[in-house]
């Protein structure tokens, strides 16, 4: 037994970045590995093989997903919980927090491997941190040749095509346009304290931050957002408090779950209704534009936690949660 967690993960990946964040803020001991040949023969029999991998001091099982992690260190550890307070507020912090996770995510990777600068940046730094420093370097260039032609095989799979692009593309910038007008030094979505929902924004916003094509559109749409982001990675000597329940909901929220109500929520949907009709494939218009992918299992549990999250507010929490709710679309698909 160690006094710490031990997390693996890659400075590339957006959920192993959300993590490291979420323990520094939270500051619970931890050693932080990137993976390595060596940490992936350890973790070779860990299912399903997704970064990060979290083994907490009592040596129990690898953890994966970040999510449930997230949770998990809730109930470990006392103090600086990433958990608003008021219902209605933690429930809002976990519709933002999966939309990060389950849409912007696509806007991550299509930028990633759908732009040719984007391509070879990024193969290339993964190749770099995957590969001792003494590999070759046409070995190393073999190595980023072989993740950019895996990982573009890969985009249809998760939405990410040319016919997907307009749809991606304008999720991003209203994300980048939401945030400008709320985020930066103590300045987060529920309060002067970061909640789940922006450690789930910042994942992939911090990916997005370093390619080169969206980092080009977040200085141009968003530079108060890449100097957030910057002071996201490591909010250790944050402090501060939620928002009051009487304080109004900063415009930034709305506009995120306007997002969430007009695309985010009918994806999940739609994935849902595939999925039970035994389609492989799922289709709906977005913001006046034709989005198909490949249906997921994993999505219709998304779409069942939230509505299972959604259905045990009650009382005046339930009341606040749909006056923003119901003007951004959402609640049609949440209750």
């Amino acid at each position: 037994m160690t006094d710490y967690c031990r997390v693996i993960g890659q400075n590339g990946s957006p959920y192993s970045v959300k993590m490291r964040a979420i323990f520094r803020y939270r500051r619970i001991p931890h050693l932080w590995q990137q993976r390595t040949p060596e940490q992936q023969e350890e973790t070779a029999h860990v299912r399903p093989q997704l970064m990060p991998m979290v083994l907490f001091p009592d040596g129990s099982d690898w953890r994966v997903d970040s999510t449930p992690i997230a949770y998990e260190l809730e109930e470990r550890y006392e103090g600086r919980s990433i958990l608003p307070d008021d219902p209605a507020a933690r429930f809002l912090s976990d519709l933002i927090e999966d939309f990060g996770d389950e849409w912007l995510t696509k806007a991550m990777f299509h930028y990633r491997w759908f732009y040719a600068t984007d391509r070879d940046y990024a193969a290339w730094w993964i190749a770099s941190d995957r590969l001792p420093a003494a590999t070759p370097l046409v070995d190393r260039r073999d190595f980023a040749r072989e993740i950019g032609a895996r990982q573009v095989s890969r985009m249809a799979l998760v939405g990410c095509t040319e016919a997907n692009r307009p749809v991606i593309e304008e999720s991003y910038r209203r994300t980048l346009e939401a945030l400008e007008s709320h985020c930066g030094i103590g300045a987060f979505l529920f309060g002067s304290r970061p909640a789940l929902g922006d450690f789930g924004l910042f994942g992939q916003l911090k990916t997005l931050s370093d390619d080169p094509t969206p980092r080009d559109e977040m200085r141009r749409l968003g530079p108060t957002v890449l100097h957030w982001v910057r002071q996201m990675d490591d909010l250790s000597g944050v402090e501060g408090e939620w928002r009051s329940p009487e304080t109004p909901t900063p415009d930034a929220v709305a506009a995120l779950l306007r997002i969430c109500g007009e695309a985010y929520l009918p994806y999940l949907k739609a994935n849902v209704e595939a999925a039970e009709a035994g389609k492989e494939e799922l289709s709906l218009t977005i913001w006046g534009r034709p989005y198909a992918q490949a249906s997921f299992r994993y999505q219709v549990k998304c779409y069942s936690r939230l509505r299972s999250l959604y259905a045990r507010l009650e009382g005046d929490a339930k009341d606040r949660a749909d006056a923003l709710l119901g003007p951004s679309g959402c609640l049609e698909w949440l209750a």
